[in-house]
């Protein structure tokens, strides 16, 4: 049983991936969410590219996180644009970091069912994946900002308990 859990772990770490490639692939080439989706799991998710293997994602989730984030985006990035440092507002971050955000800003706004402290360590990973400096960090911070907004009540019951 454990080992079916820990696979849709990290099915759902996949997906997170994925989502992140797929809103950073959208915003440089102008693609549409139907565009991205169909792309990415018929070429990429769980597929060897260019020599990088790609790994298997949940595809419920991976859809839900993308459209949830382009259909939410004017709701997320104001939350966003709040916790990140005065005067650094989210569209001067660097692509990828802004994607990162995004699908991990929206996990905590709108996915009650994924607990607060496992989506931001998940996105951290993700930042991880693609940054060997302060990045990581960034998204810590920032995404905790945005759960201490977004889910006072379960994050107030985590320190209790």
């Amino acid at each position: 049983m454990t080992n079916e859990r820990e696979m849709k772990i990290s099915e759902r770490s996949g997906a997170r991936l994925a989502v992140v490639q797929a809103l950073y692939d959208m915003e440089i080439s102008g693609k549409g969410v139907l565009e991205a989706l169909a792309e990415f799991e018929v070429h990429w998710i769980g597929q060897e590219v260019d020599g990088i293997a790609h790994p298997p994602a949940e595809t419920a989730f991976f859809r839900d996180l993308l459209r949830g984030v382009v259909e939410e985006q004017r709701a997320i990035d104001p939350q966003i644009d709040r916790a990140l440092t005065q005067g650094w507002p989210l569209k001067r971050v660097e692509a990828v970091l802004r994607a990162i955000l995004r699908a991990g800003a929206y996990e905590l706004m709108f996915r009650p069912d994924v607990p607060a402290r496992a989506a931001i360590s998940e996105y951290v990973d993700v930042a991880h994946s693609f940054y060997a400096g302060d990045e990581p960090g960034l998204v810590n911070a920032v995404l905790d900002k945005v759960a201490r907004g977004a889910r006072s009540d379960e994050l107030a019951g985590a320190k209790r308990g």
